[in-house]
């Protein structure tokens, strides 16, 4: 069985033959064969069985091509291990039993034990580094992202409660990013212990604040993330989710090697708002996957394009696929991405030698 490296070797700015692509969410309900699985079994469920959280990883990667599997799990699996009580409601999102407002809440956070309330998620870890020809990606929930869900007991349009504690009481507020920065920091350090291949951390609604408040509020934390796992040889990404162009300048001193971008910044203009330091992963919106195919196909074209003039580039979505993707439109996205970029790659090197630049 031979290993497909092109996804790694895109994080890290090295040659490759074709762009790499997977997809946020790549493993999800646009697939009928898990709208199946999932008629049994809720997400929760599925995580606790290894085999079957493997199996609903692996189905991407056998139905789509994609050059990169990413673990079937869910952001707020480690919080139940510091002490939150939480469920994931259909048409809902997480809702939290105890929602933490105040320094007490927040005190009563215990340290992360991820071997012993988390062995399933690293068993399944192990299990698809076993079985995969293609990179395994893990991931763990940034800490503003987890903690607005944890303050607002469900997903918020405002985040009102959220940054009512972050500007009400920052002593609280920066108590709490400290204690789920540990708790990102050992979980995705046994990740990679596991077997992970690269990791990526979400932080899905940092957006929603203003460059001065993320400089301040938050940045600090994932700037300290990245620092403790610095050591790992594995490939670290960074996805500060929808709306977060404008936070862009800030991740410099970042210590990661690739940077997701959203649709709302062209993949030009984020690699000049980074400063040219981090390969960059992005960034077709999801909704276009609902157009004809050629209206597809000129979507990618332009945003691959855009990222093969620079090395280091993984294509990518700007943010997760949604049940009313189609799984034939993504396999032929997929295939056209590989053969586009292919036959780009080719011709550029052959424009480059004629030039005498080869």
């Amino acid at each position: 069985m031979s290993y497909n490296d092109r996804f790694i070797r895109a994080c890290r700015k090295e040659s490759v033959d074709r762009v790499p692509v997977w997809y946020m969410r790549q493993a999800g309900r646009y697939d009928p064969e898990y709208r199946k699985i999932k008629e049994r079994y809720s997400l929760l469920e599925i995580c606790r069985q290894p085999e079957l959280a493997a199996e609903v990883t692996l189905m991407p990667v056998r139905k789509l091509g994609v050059d990169a599997a990413i673990l079937y799990s869910d952001i707020m699996n480690p919080v139940a291990s510091i002490g939150i009580d939480f469920d994931i409601v259909a048409n809902v999102g997480p809702v939290i039993a105890n929602p933490v407002r105040s320094k007490a809440d927040v005190e009563r956070l215990k340290p992360i034990d991820v071997e012993g309330d988390l062995s399933h998620v690293l068993e399944t870890i192990r299990m698809l580094d076993r079985a995969l020809d293609v990179p395994l990606i893990t991931f763990a929930g940034a800490p503003f992202t987890i903690a607005s869900y944890l303050i607002e007991g469900r997903p918020s349009r405002n985040y009102l409660r959220t940054k009512e504690l972050m500007y009400g009481a920052p002593d609280v507020w920066h108590l709490l990013m400290d204690k789920l920065g540990d708790m990102v920091i050992a979980y995705l350090r046994a990740h990679m212990a596991a077997g992970g291949k690269a990791f990526q951390l979400f932080d899905s609604w940092v957006g929603a604040l203003a460059p001065d408040d993320f400089n301040r509020f938050v940045l600090p934390t994932i700037e300290r993330i990245f620092a403790e796992l610095s050591d790992l040889p594995q490939p670290k990404i960074y996805f500060p989710g929808v709306g977060s162009g404008e936070l862009l300048p800030a991740l410099g001193r970042l210590q990661a090697d690739v940077i997701g971008l959203d649709w709302r910044v062209p993949i030009a203009e984020g690699r000049r708002r980074l400063g040219g330091r981090f390969a960059v992963q992005g960034n077709l919106d999801p909704v276009v996957l609902t157009a004809p195919d050629e209206v597809i196909e000129e979507h990618a074209r332009r945003i691959i394009d855009q990222g093969l003039e620079q090395p280091g580039y993984i294509f990518n979505l700007g943010h997760g696929l949604f049940p009313e993707a189609s799984l034939e439109k993504l396999q032929r996205l997929t295939a056209y991405i590989h053969s586009y970029s292919s036959d780009a790659i080719v011709g550029s090197g052959a424009a480059k030698e004629a030039a005498g630049l080869g």
